[in-house]
Order: structure tokens, then C-alpha cells, then sequence
């Protein structure tokens, strides 16, 4: 079983119901999920964030957490995945911001660094990942695959 059908295994075991706002990996997260069949019983409503503004206006992320943070910080993560959460009326929320580059600096600190919020049943974990200048869609691939390993480690400690 791969760990995306092991986190689909979860969420249907466990009735739980998962949303995600997205920003650098433009939904590439909700749509691993989606590629299992019968996923739109544990999928609630996913929303792609990738500006400043939808951030603000569609999963309800505080201007003043982008201005005092950062769009990049775990900070805005958490905002965006207990928005997500809240405006699906899902069980869980993942939030997913970063930059995935390219950088044409080799040095680049912020190439690769991204940023999670997850909040599930009244707890909420963030955490930062820097993944390095490795290429956009290796930084995607590699968000997306912490998030469904984070979010199993999560359901089988809080999920109950």
C-alpha cells in the first residue's frame, strides 16, 4: 500500500473528512488524494491559494499574519489550513505555502523553502521544510509527499 492509499485508508476508517488550501503546489496535494477512487466521500472543498489575496479572501488568512510573517511562514500555514478546514466544514485542514523556485542564485536560502499548517480535531501542528533549489516540480512532489506522511502520523496520534 503506498502512503497515499495508506492516508485514504485513514480518513475512511476514521470518518474523517480533509480540505487543503494550496499555494506553491496549486493543488497537486488534494489531487494525489483524488486519484484513489471513492475519495469524495473523506474530500471536502480544496481551494488553490496561490496569491496574497485568495489566501485572504477565500480560506480567511489575516493580512496582518502575510505582513508581520511572511506569505512563506508557518504562521500563514497554519491560517490557511484552519481556514480551509472551517470554510469546508471538513474534520482536517492542511495548509501548503512556500517557494518552489527556481532561484537563479545557486545560494538561495528561500529556494525550496516551504511552509505547512495542519489542523485536525482542535490541534494544530505547522511545520518548515527547506528542500533547496532542487527544481519547482521536485519541491511540489516533495511537499506533497511530507504533507501525506505528516497527516499520517497526525490521524493515528490525534484522529480518534
Amino acid at each position: 500500500m503506498t502512503d497515499v492509499e495508506q492516508l485514504v485508508s485513514l480518513l475512511f476508517e476514521k470518518k474523517l473528512k480533509i480540505s487543503a488550501a494550496e499555494s506553491c503546489t496549486g493543488g497537486m496535494f488534494i489531487s494525489k488524494l483524488i486519484d484513489i477512487p471513492g475519495t469524495s466521500d473523506i474530500i471536502g472543498a480544496s481551494y488553490i491559494t496561490y496569491s496574497d489575496d485568495a489566501k485572504i479572501n477565500t480560506v480567511g488568512v489575516k493580512a496582518e499574519t502575510i505582513e508581520k510573517f511572511g506569505v512563506v511562514s508557518e504562521n500563514t500555514a497554519l491560517e490557511m489550513a484552519v481556514g480551509a478546514m472551517n470554510t469546508a466544514k471538513s474534520d482536517i485542514g492542511v495548509g501548503i505555502t512556500g517557494f518552489a523556485g527556481p532561484s537563479d542564485d545557486d545560494n538561495d536560502p528561500d529556494a525550496g523553502k516551504v511552509c505547512f499548517g495542519f489542523a485536525l480535531k482542535g490541534k494544530t501542528v505547522s511545520s518548515t521544510k527547506h528542500f533547496g533549489n532542487i527544481g519547482r516540480n521536485a519541491v511540489r512532489e516533495l511537499s506533497c509527499i511530507y504533507a501525506i506522511d505528516t497527516l499520517i502520523k497526525l490521524i493515528k496520534t490525534f484522529g480518534d
